[in-house]
């Protein structure tokens, strides 16, 4: 089997993806920006070859790096970066080769929230309405039709990324006045549910799911990046019937074969309501915190499962999974040496969050597992508490 990675060194904790296919015996190949001493040995020797461009933004440079690869090399069975922000590069190839996976068509599924609601609808998940509009007339209708409080998002684009929420009519001139109308936008309800939790997994070649969970969101992305907060989630041991009710409804709808899925959703209630579709793995280090809570090596089972080789069992316990954040600028409660020894027996990780998403996410993460849902909560509140 010839897979092609997509930037295989960036981000690094997506290394491991090209590791685990080479240790199946995947024929590994590689195609970056990066110079081939920058990737490491490691890197180097899962990589049957590496081929550098001078620009991934370059569909035509990329184009050529696969002919040649596909000459060299034989038939290209996978094309994929794992990555949210190659995600539209990875199914243009594909379309253009004719590679197994999302083609073009496919991924318009995920890219528009538009579209997203259209699905979620067909599927019996609950979504909010909403509008797209492209001009100010539009926006003015969207208001008229749905009422403030409105959220604005741009329809094509991920995570809370040039949000705007509009409260009043001040707010929304102020939105018109910043909004060059090159971009279109989608308009919903404010939903004032804060807590956001989400349906993810990983679905096999014929798009059955081999392996879901859930994490609840301490806050909502738009607050933590208005309030310059950390981020914080944690894993369930359980998934709520009703959640995977409508998790595995809209992950049939969406029909992907052979990839992860990152559903994010608002508890609203006893019930949800539907956020977003993503076609990929959680950012970040959510897949490392998926793997301590569930005693797995996601990276293994994914290499695996496009081998043929059967999904693994997991390796140990089930335990609650906490990824929690703090930013540099910010003065906590608890230090950050006492709070490693407090939680000594818990503590799975420390790393620094890659500048692409510090801004977003925080600068120092933290991993923490613990069978007990009270414990969690507790190291959420001494990650999280401000000094005076």
């Amino acid at each position: 089997m010839n897979y092609i990675v997509i930037s295989p060194y960036y981000p690094q904790n997506f290394q491991k993806f090209s590791l685990e296919l080479a240790k199946q015996g995947v024929n590994v190949l590689g195609i970056g920006q990066e110079p081939y001493d920058q990737l490491g040995s490691d890197l180097q020797g899962a990589l049957t070859e590496y081929f550098r461009v001078s620009d991934l933004e370059d569909l035509d440079e990329v184009k050529r790096a696969v002919a040649f690869l596909f000459y060299k090399h034989g038939p290209i069975d996978r094309i994929e970066s794992q990555n949210e922000y190659w995600l539209e590069l990875d199914a243009e190839l594909r379309t253009q080769f004719n590679v197994f996976g999302p083609k073009n068509e496919d991924i318009e599924k995920t890219k528009y929230k538009s579209k997203m609601k259209e699905i979620f609808r067909s599927a019996g998940v609950p979504v909010t309405p909403g509008r797209v509009v492209t001009n100010e007339a539009e926006v003015e209708e969207a208001v008229e039709r749905l009422s403030l409080p409105l959220i604005a998002k741009p329809d094509n684009g991920v995570g809370a990324a040039a949000t705007y929420k509009l409260e009043e009519p001040r707010s929304v001139r102020e939105f018109l006045e910043n909004w060059d109308q090159s971009v279109a936008y989608f308009l919903e309800p404010f939903v004032t549910s804060t807590e956001i939790c989400t349906f993810d997994g990983l679905v096999d070649a014929n798009g059955e799911i081999v392996w879901s969970t859930s994490f609840d969101y301490t806050d909502t992305p738009l607050n933590i990046l208005i309030h310059q907060k950390g981020i914080a989630y944690y894993t369930q041991t359980e998934v709520d019937p009703l959640l995977r009710q409508y998790g595995e409804a809209a992950v049939k709808a969406f029909g992907m074969k052979e990839r992860f899925f990152h559903i994010e959703f608002f508890r609203n209630g006893d019930d949800y309501i539907a956020i977003e579709y993503n076609n990929r793995p959680a950012g970040a280090f959510a897949m490392d915190v998926y793997n301590f809570g569930y005693s797995r090596d996601l990276f293994r089972d994914y290499a695996s499962l496009v081998a043929g080789h059967g999904f693994p069992e997991a390796d140990g316990p089930l335990n609650h999974a906490l990824a929690a954040t703090r930013r540099d600028e910010k003065n906590y409660q608890v230090s950050k040496e006492e709070l490693l020894e407090r939680y000594a027996a818990n503590l799975k990780a420390n790393v620094r969050m890659p500048e692409a998403f510090a801004a977003l996410q925080g600068n120092d993460m933290f991993i923490f597992t613990s069978d007990d849902i009270e414990v969690i909560h507790n190291i959420i509140h001494d990650v999280e508490a401000l000094a005076d």
